[in-house]
C-alpha cells in the first residue's frame, strides 16, 4: 500500500494555513505560510497513522486525490513500519509470534511497529521479509515552494 494522503490546505483567519487529511482521523496542522503548514504535513500524518497503531485499528486507504488537493507521503521508515503492522494484522501474526521468527524480544518487535520509536530501515526491512513483504520506494515529481 502507498502511504501517501490526500490533504486539503486551507486558509483560516488572514495569514494561517490548516491542513487536513480527509481518510485520516486526528491528521491536522497548520502553519503561518503554506509552506510551513505543507512541511509540518508529514509528521501530522505520521502521528495520528501512529494513533491507529496504538488502538490496533487498520491502517486507512488513501483515497483518490481530488483537484485542489495535495498528497503527503510518510518518510520511508514510518511507512515500513506502516507495512509491517498492516501485514501482520492481515496475517493474523501477533508481536510475539513475529518476534520467534525473527529470534527478537516482543519488546523490540513492538518498536518496530511503532511509528513514534526511532528505528534503523534495515531492521523494519527484516521483520517485513519475515512476513513475506518488501518496501519499494518510488520518486515523484515535486511542487516548487
Amino acid at each position: 500500500m502507498r502511504y501517501a494522503y490526500p490533504c486539503q490546505i486551507t486558509r483560516h483567519e488572514e495569514d494561517d494555513f490548516v491542513v487536513t487529511f480527509p481518510d485520516v482521523t486526528g491528521a491536522i496542522t497548520g502553519g503561518a505560510s503554506r509552506a510551513e503548514a505543507l512541511e509540518l504535513a508529514g509528521d501530522a500524518l505520521a502521528a495520528a497513522l501512529g494513533m491507529y497503531v496504538e488502538l490496533r485499528e487498520p491502517i486507512p486507504v488513501p483515497s483518490p486525490v481530488l483537484d485542489g488537493q495535495e498528497v503527503v507521503a510518510v518518510d520511508p521508515v514510518t511507512a515500513a513500519k506502516l507495512e509491517l503492522y498492516t501485514a501482520m494484522r492481515a496475517q493474523g501474526i501477533s508481536k510475539r509470534g513475529l518476534a520467534e521468527r525473527l529470534g527478537l524480544s516482543a519488546t523490540t518487535v513492538s518498536r518496530l511497529t511503532d511509528p513514534g520509536n526511532n528505528s534503523r530501515i534495515g531492521h523494519v526491512l527484516r521483520a517485513l521479509q519475515a512476513v513475506g513483504r518488501d518496501l519499494v520506494i518510488e520518486g515523484r515529481a515535486a511542487s516548487v515552494r
